[in-house]
């Protein structure tokens, strides 16, 4: 029987999940399609930052750098297992802004986001300071601040589990192919991907969190407008062997104006990025080019005694952000808040609510947003409507208390004594106190199944798949995991013919 839902969101990225979660929370029925797998596009791409955009202030974004700021602290305590603390070293480079600006930029940066829980800046002496002693003779003055670093996928995918368990229907691989507005209702045709079979959803409102392919959505309902609410901006970053044993980052000045930032990634690694480029093909085919290689090895090199070479690099990716055009002249420039706009040629048709722009860190409050338009579209249905609520109910595994990543770590250890306090560690990073709902049946380490190597075993494999959507080895060690940055080609395609066996056997 063909179910009638109040919001059908087309897109499966923090956006869509954010609205997903937001929107079932307050009593609507929600439907999500997604063409590919979960932050699949942009999601996947970020530099991986909860921040509030030091860099947006001197394009006097100010009310966009207080919302990302007061951010930060509302999403570390939602979901404290996927969402760190960082310090972030930013040497004066004197050929460029006077160390008074920087100073004045951080004391903004500190106050009007409602810092409580991060420290304050602090101005470092490179010349003894620890933190100066990777960097060139160059830099004698910096400055150390705060940010969070985020698991980007990770928090798309929290936020789908927990619309799904709210109530919310989640179909990855699930393409719209066609929508009609038909008796003031919209009617889809939703493709499986993997089927190809079609099927047919109504509702009363879409919502178009597609990112990228916003402006092809909506020119797929008028053909013979001209859409150009977006700009595709590409970044790209590369990942290198851990060039420092600190676990500080760094926020690098260039001439160019640009920024680019060197972070601790996953224990042994080193993420350095991002470029930013216009970018004008396909979305899907982002790959990062040789210029933005070379342009990210000689920006670092510019800071780093260690001189990063491009043999050096183990992994790389590549992203396109879709940026509201506001008309800005360089990419770097263009805003990167959000607009919202209603599609709604008269009251008697269907609504749709397209979505452009944004950042990750942002997202919640987007969503809130969103549910206000949504509200005053769907007037008969805002009893439905419970209000505010994200703000205060962590996403699925973050239910602890900030200052106990530690203690949980030590305890899930204790429970399943054959694991290492690295895996352990992994485990909480990923799952948070659904961990134990990944080692459910275990008191060996044989119990967990085949070994794919590096710490992944069936059991966590079939978790993923039943739980979180997994579907593909990509989806598993990149998008849930992470361990495609330890997996070889070998390892990579056991892990694959085991998932092809598995999907044969159940479908």
């Amino acid at each position: 029987m063909q179910k009638d839902y109040d919001i059908l969101i087309i897109g499966g990225g923090i956006n869509g999940c954010g609205i997903a979660r937001d929107a079932v929370g307050r009593g609507y029925s929600v439907y999500l399609c997604e063409a590919d797998d979960l932050a699949s596009g942009t999601s996947s791409q970020s530099t991986k930052l909860i921040h509030g955009g030091l860099r947006y202030l001197e394009h006097y974004e100010f009310r966009l750098v207080r919302e990302a700021l007061t951010e930060r602290e509302i999403l570390w305590k939602l979901a404290p297992h996927i969402i760190h603390p960082m310090r972030f070293v930013l040497p004066h480079h004197k050929g460029l802004r006077p160390a008074w600006l920087l100073r004045l930029g951080l004391f903004m940066y500190d106050h009007i986001g409602g810092r409580k829980k991060l420290p304050a800046t602090t101005t470092l002496d490179l010349s003894s300071d620890e933190a100066g002693k990777v960097l060139s003779q160059n830099y004698s003055k910096g400055f150390e601040y705060s940010d969070c670093a985020v698991d980007d996928a990770r928090l798309v995918v929290l936020n789908a589990l927990d619309a799904a368990e709210h109530g919310a229907s989640i179909n990855t691989r699930s393409k719209c192919v066609d929508m009609q507005r038909t008796d003031g209702h919209w009617s889809v045709t939703i493709e499986d991907q993997i089927t190809l079979k079609q099927s047919t959803v109504t509702a009363k409102i879409i919502i178009n969190a597609s990112g990228p392919w916003a402006d092809k959505v909506l020119t797929s309902l008028h053909p013979t407008e001209p859409t150009n609410n977006i700009r595709l901006v590409q970044g790209s970053h590369i990942i290198v062997p851990k060039i420092y044993e600190h676990d500080k980052c760094y926020i690098f000045q260039n001439t160019d104006d640009r920024i680019i930032f060197a972070i601790p990634y996953h224990d042994n690694f080193t993420l350095i990025g991002t470029t930013d480029h216009e970018y004008d093909g396909d979305p899907r085919d982002t790959k990062i080019t040789q210029k933005e290689i070379d342009y990210l090895c000689e920006s670092a090199n510019v800071y780093f005694n260690h001189k990063i070479k491009p043999d050096d690099i183990v992994g790389t990716f590549a992203g396109v952000r879709s940026l509201y055009n506001d008309g800005a002249s360089k990419a770097q420039e263009a805003t990167r808040d959000y607009v919202l706009r209603v599609d709604r040629p008269n009251t008697h048709v269907a609504p749709m609510v397209n979505i452009f722009g944004g950042k990750i860190t942002t997202y919640r409050r987007l969503a809130e947003s969103v549910m206000e338009k949504i509200d005053g579209l769907l007037e008969k249905e805002s009893d439905k409507n419970q209000g505010k609520w994200t703000e205060s109910v962590a996403l699925p595994g973050g239910d602890f208390a900030i200052d106990d990543f530690d203690k949980i770590c030590k305890n899930l250890q204790d429970q399943y004594d054959f694991l290492s306090a690295d895996e352990a560690k992994r485990f909480i990073k990923l799952y948070g106190t659904r961990a134990k709902n990944v080692l459910r049946y275990a008191s060996t380490d044989k119990d967990l199944g085949e070994s794919f190597s590096h710490g992944l075993y069936q059991s966590e494999v079939e978790y993923l798949i039943k739980t979180e959507w997994a579907r593909t080895a990509e989806d598993i060690l990149w998008r849930r995991t992470k361990l495609g940055l330890l997996f070889d080609t070998e390892q990579t395609k056991s892990l694959e013919d085991w998932l092809k066996s598995y999907f044969h056997a159940h479908e």
